[in-house]
């Protein structure tokens, strides 16, 4: 990994400052929500390039659309039934006084995407309504500058081709001082892992060990190009995630830095952006540190983005621990 660049001080996506995460978890259901606020109103975009996506409010986020800023984003699990969770993030902003004013009323400005941890092995079986948006109000509640990552809130019930999912967060400070961070909840069609071994994919992106240290295999296995994937069913996978920045972007530039994060995913799963999977990541600019240079410094920032998500991908699985009537092992019980 370059000298140049190096962990924020959290190494999550709060080292953007004017940004908060709160899960909500439920082991019975094996599913949760994971939310992201923001301290004000702040410039998004999203980009989709899964095949089998699942979303709320993305519409608005395009450069021609009359909303400017975001109050929260919201990663949940549930396939469709998880889009409700937004809606308890939204009732709790609501109560702070806190949306897009329309007239007299103020209305949250809350996007959401959702994976599909259904078939988990989690009980499903809640009655009439879902209890998305209660996890979601609960979520938005438990909002902090520090946050557990693995097997929690978005990322409890996630899985992967080769071993559980999980929630993940990384972030990186470039030589102008701007932060680059990314969260991601990883229930991936593909695998994290360099063929039937235990190494990440992510590894020449490490910082510091965060996922263990183990580097490439050497040699690499002769099934390194062989994709390793879940049942392949439409809309039984997904991972979903959002990139940061303290720079001023608009949100056509915003668009370009979700689109580089995507590269993250392609350096940390195989295979990737499947027609299977509804991998989307939102893109947040807070503008704290002014514009994206020009130049080499700009394409600095994308490859920041790039390798920022690869990281936060692989600490997901590396801090996600087994759970009991787990139908894939966490990669923590993999063999060595």
């Amino acid at each position: 990994m370059s000298e140049r660049w190096r962990a924020g001080p959290r190494n999550r996506l709060t080292d953007v400052a004017g940004l908060r995460v709160g899960h909500a978890s439920s082991e019975r259901l094996r599913s949760g929500v994971t939310a992201i606020l923001c301290d004000r109103p702040t410039l998004a975009s999203v980009a989709v390039l899964g095949g089998a996506p699942g979303t709320r409010e993305t519409d608005l986020l395009a450069p021609d659309a009359t909303v400017a800023g975001v109050d929260a984003l919201v990663l949940s699990g549930g396939s469709a039934f998880g889009l409700d969770a937004a809606s308890g993030v939204q009732s709790v902003l609501r109560g702070w006084g806190r949306g897009f004013a329309v007239g007299a009323f103020r209305v949250p400005i809350v996007p959401a995407a959702i994976l599909f941890d259904l078939a988990n092995g989690g009980d499903k079986d809640w009655g009439d309504h879902s209890p998305y948006r209660d996890l979601g109000v609960v979520a938005a509640q438990a909002a902090a500058l520090d946050f557990e990552l693995g097997g929690i809130g978005a990322g409890l019930g996630a899985t992967t081709a080769a071993c559980r999912g999980g929630l993940g967060s990384a972030s990186v400070q470039l030589p102008n001082g701007a932060t680059i961070a990314a969260l991601v909840a990883v229930n991936a069609l593909g695998s994290p892992l360099v063929g039937s071994t235990r190494h990440f994919r992510a590894a020449p992106f490490e910082i510091g060990g965060e996922f263990g240290g183990l580097g490439l295999p050497h040699p690499l296995p002769d099934d390194v190009a062989v994709p390793r994937s879940k049942i392949a069913l439409p809309g039984t996978a997904t991972t979903i995630a959002v990139i940061a920045t303290d720079l001023h972007l608009d949100k056509a530039s915003a668009r370009r830095l979700a689109l580089a994060a995507h590269d993250g995913f392609a350096l940390a799963l195989w295979p990737v952006h499947t027609d299977y999977d509804g991998d989307l990541v939102f893109a947040l600019a807070t503008g704290e540190r002014g514009p994206v240079p020009d130049g080499g410094a700009r394409v600095e920032v994308a490859a920041a983005a790039s390798s920022v998500m690869a990281r936060a991908v692989a600490r997901a699985v590396f801090a996600t621990l087994p759970l009991p009537g787990d139908t894939l092992p966490a990669w923590t019980s993999l063999a060595g």
